[in-house]
């Protein structure tokens, strides 16, 4: 099967995920092709993607301060109508020019219209297709947002959720299946190749990765001055924000490492945002996590509360965010036992899970 994956650009999870999957794929004898932009394209390349195409961006991700802001987003995105037309339009090409037997979107929407309107299937992945706030606050803009997105993946044939089936969803609260739909939702579970007992499981340094988006900048300066309060822990920082302070004592930056993993597993705590990927990754080393909550990002924060619940983490609102409130919480953090979340959902074979989903749509077999 030749299959087209077009990956969203905001943060890096999307990206990895779909390598995981798509690299999978070319193992089983698939022709692959994947095709981004912006960071996620240079981190797919990095990541040696065979055929590697480049589409449009659709939405700009902005925020002020150290965190996302909806009215900066919606600002620099304006012109979001005709950037998802361009994005289809290129991801039409590419479809006419190549004859891919399946697309697969993983929240980039222009690609699924662009399929649609070829006669090629197309399969979405998504850890969100509900917006809310904590415990199920909701606005207006929301409520439409959320019954916008649900409308238009009824184009998809299939919607995959990368993620652990109920009750051990992490993205429970942001997602939400119509029972009329059911049958067209699939859970598969995270598509990581990931052994945790293949890496030297450590308790040496605090890793801190909360994003790459230039806003987050303030944040990692705020934990320098918490890593020069503690001159006896070492912090191991990993971003590719621009401006990210330089390795000085025990506070030792780093920008694009090939394998994450390898940090991952020497940390006693993790300090991270709130995205789907990172956690799972993540808790799959055992490491109890500090989330940094976006006070405008409220998938993150739906996720921050299901870790909180497993008692897997602790989660700092960002609304109240100081180096004395992070170095407390740190602290907290530190108390928690190891979690390993695979001892609590069991194992899920979400690569496998997914191929078949994928072939299935593109007419190989029955699903």
């Amino acid at each position: 099967m030749k299959i087209l994956f077009v990956v969203c650009g905001e943060g890096l999870g999307h990206s990895s995920r779909c390598l995981h999957l798509g690299h999978f794929m070319e193992e089983q004898g698939h022709n692959v092709h994947f095709a981004g932009y912006g960071k996620s394209y240079d981190f797919m390349k990095q990541h040696g993607c065979r055929v590697l195409h480049r589409v449009r961006r659709e939405v700009c991700l902005q925020g002020k301060g150290g965190f996302f802001s909806m009215k900066r987003t919606l600002w620099h995105s304006k012109f979001l109508l005709l950037d998802l037309i361009r994005s289809a339009g290129r991801v039409a090409l590419l479809i006419h020019e190549h004859q891919y037997d399946c697309v697969v979107c993983d929240t980039m929407y222009g690609g699924v219209l662009a399929a649609r309107l070829q006669g090629v299937p197309v399969v979405f992945i998504t850890n969100q297709n509900q917006f809310c706030g904590p415990n199920g606050k909701k606005n207006p803009l929301w409520r439409l947002l959320s019954r916008l997105v649900r409308g238009y993946l009824r184009l998809a044939k299939k919607v995959i959720i990368p993620d652990f089936a109920p009750p051990n969803t992490v993205s429970q609260y942001n997602i939400r299946i119509p029972r009329a739909e059911e049958k067209r939702y699939r859970y598969t579970g995270p598509f990581y190749m990931l052994d945790p007992g293949q890496y030297v499981h450590e308790q040496k340094t605090i890793f801190a990765s909360f994003g790459g988006e230039p806003y987050k900048l303030p944040m990692y300066l705020m934990l320098r001055e918490v890593a020069g309060r503690h001159p006896d822990e070492t912090f191991a920082v990993f971003s590719t924000t621009p401006g990210l302070p330089a390795s000085s004592g025990n506070f030792l930056t780093h920008g694009y490492v090939k394998n994450l993993y390898e940090h991952m597993a020497q940390a006693k705590v993790a300090i991270v945002h709130g995205g789907l990927t990172t956690l799972h990754e993540t808790l799959s080393f055992g490491k109890p996590v500090l989330i940094i909550l976006d006070p405008k990002h409220p998938e993150q924060q739906n996720n921050a509360q299901k870790i909180v619940e497993m008692g897997a983490g602790v989660a700092i609102d960002g609304r109240t965010f100081t180096s004395k409130t992070l170095e407390e919480k740190l602290a907290e953090t530190m108390k928690i036992p190891p979690h390993p979340i695979r001892a609590t959902t069991g194992s899920a074979n979400g690569r496998e899970n997914a191929m078949e989903i994928i072939l299935a749509v593109a007419g190989r077999r029955q699903c």
